[in-house]
């Protein structure tokens, strides 16, 4: 898939398909993350997926619903600082999406509860599966997700000094 495409069609998506993710996109996935940019290469972060511990981990998150619908689940942990975590997630979240898994982040709610399950300060959470209602990025062309997306206006956006 396109690049642009990809960043141009993918939505933050809570309901998910009954359908089982592959273990070789579940390994993609992790991969993009690790193939993150960070801080001075510090890679300080672990990615913990979390599977018989959904239910636990469901009640730290804003939006419990999402974790509990997701097949897979991962949470970035870690010393990793917030612009490395955020590169990891959209690294994760952007090659679900070309694999055709959609994804949502979610905040915790209850750091010591999370940590507690899975072993380390949890920065982020990221929820995972095949969309319930499928969508093909290809139906329509980047610049028309884009028109579509409810962000504001670029020219809103952009200053030029």
């Amino acid at each position: 898939m396109d690049v642009y495409l990809a960043i141009a069609s993918k939505r933050d998506q809570r309901d998910y398909a009954d359908t089982t993710i592959p273990e070789d996109v579940i390994r993609r996935i992790l991969d993009a993350g690790r193939l993150s940019g960070n801080s001075q290469n510090k890679q300080q972060w672990e990615f913990v997926v979390v599977e018989t511990a959904q239910p636990q981990v469901a009640k730290t998150v804003w939006e419990p619903r999402n974790v509990l619908g997701a097949k897979l689940v991962v949470a970035i942990c870690g010393d990793a600082q917030g612009i490395d975590v955020g590169r990891c997630a959209q690294n994760m979240m952007l090659c679900a999406w070309g694999e055709g898994v959609t994804s949502c982040p979610n905040g915790i709610r209850d750091q010591e509860s999370a940590a507690e399950i899975c072993g380390a300060e949890v920065k982020l959470v990221l929820t995972f599966g095949y969309p319930a209602r499928p969508r093909s990025p290809e139906s329509r062309p980047a610049g028309e997700w884009s028109a579509r997306a409810q962000r504001k206006p670029l020219e809103e956006l952009v200053r030029r000094v």
